[in-house]
């Protein structure tokens, strides 16, 4: 069986892990790497692909890159320091000064901010785009737009872009199309089958799984990963630990049994909240009172380990939840062991 036959378990295992004797991949923890001599070392420089330096690449870094490629269904992977990281460096690699940038409403905070403040400093125009419409996308486009960047779901909104019309909309116009694919997982979504250019993560959520490393991904074209690797990525310096990468690779190896068991306990809460009677409203893909349940469907082959839930005493009533909860975890993040609650 090739690599290209593996299913997501066995990818997840096996993926980007270096051939060798070791059961266990091991962390090359080195900020720099030796040569044999000049030819040798003249011949990485001009490359590229050969360990140098950290900074600029890495073998247990580039290891959870290309786990998370494999995964995802894409051509190659890089793993950043965070999540934005990965963002910020995708983008800026897309866009220039006095290009424009169409994106999703609905989006997660430190994207909407980046989008909206930091962006616009670089002479980079951002119109948000209804969440839901895809005619509004088409409508937000101008000759100055570069790229359309989605999130599906939305964080923490669970609004849907419906990922193949979009895309289809992207490719009439000549537009690069991003995606921060971290609250559906490679397991639930892959957006590159969709016709997706580039694919994000918060490696920090449910690819590590575990709470213990912040990290972030980004999956696409060899061309477009190694031009972010050379460029911003290495010059911007959003680097990632081997040591957080090594974390975060051993986290993917359970990925699709975690999801498995995510999506099964998320579904039977938005199950029971829905039938609360203090609770007004729940948000959860795969239950059928979302309003785009028939597209997470179709999209989707599972809801994922997050949902909302609103209560009918409204803002008093949520923080005497969040106060008289027990076992979870009142804090911020998701895709943990434990189950958090914000």
């Amino acid at each position: 069986m090739t690599s290209s036959e593996w299913g997501p378990n066995t990818t997840a295992i096996h993926a980007g892990e270096a051939e060798g004797p070791d059961i266990a991949a091991p962390i090359r923890m080195a900020t720099t790497f030796s040569f044999a001599n000049a030819d040798q070392a003249a011949h990485a420089f001009e490359h590229e692909n050969l360990p140098i330096y950290t900074r600029w690449n890495n073998p247990t870094v580039d290891a959870l890159g290309n786990k998370v490629a494999a995964l995802e269904g894409a051509e190659a992977g890089l793993a950043a320091a965070s999540g934005m990281a990965a963002i910020a460096s995708a983008l800026l690699t897309v866009l220039r000064a006095g290009d424009h940038l169409v994106a999703t409403t609905g989006l997660y905070s430190g994207t909407y901010h980046l989008v909206q403040h930091d962006l616009p400093a670089l002479g980079i125009e951002t119109t948000l785009a209804e969440a839901t419409d895809p005619a509004a996308f088409a409508a937000a486009i101008r000759p100055t737009t570069r790229a359309i960047y989605l999130e599906s779901p939305g964080n923490p909104s669970f609004a849907l872009n419906d990922i193949a019309a979009i895309v289809e909309i992207a490719r009439a116009h000549n537009l690069v199309t991003l995606i921060d694919n971290t609250f559906a997982s490679p397991i639930n979504q892959r957006p590159h089958a969709l016709g997706v250019d580039v694919v994000l993560h918060s490696a920090t959520k449910f690819l590590c799984g575990h709470g213990d490393a912040i990290a972030g991904a980004i999956t696409g074209t060899e061309s477009f990963i190694e031009q972010v690797r050379r460029g911003t990525l290495r010059n911007l310096g959003g680097v990632l630990s081997p040591f957080n990468a090594w974390l975060v690779a051993r986290g993917v190896q359970t990925l699709p049994l975690r999801m498995a068991r995510h999506n099964e306990n998320a579904l039977l809460l938005a199950e029971w909240l829905a039938s609360h009677p203090a609770v007004a409203e729940v948000r959860y893909p795969f239950h059928p009172s979302h309003p785009q349940y028939e597209l997470a469907r179709r999209q989707m082959s599972g809801g994922g380990g997050v949902l909302v839930f609103e209560l009918k005493g409204g803002y008093e009533a949520g923080k005497q939840a969040l106060n008289r909860v027990r076992l979870c975890s009142l804090t911020v993040s998701l895709g943990d062991t434990k189950t958090l609650i914000t």
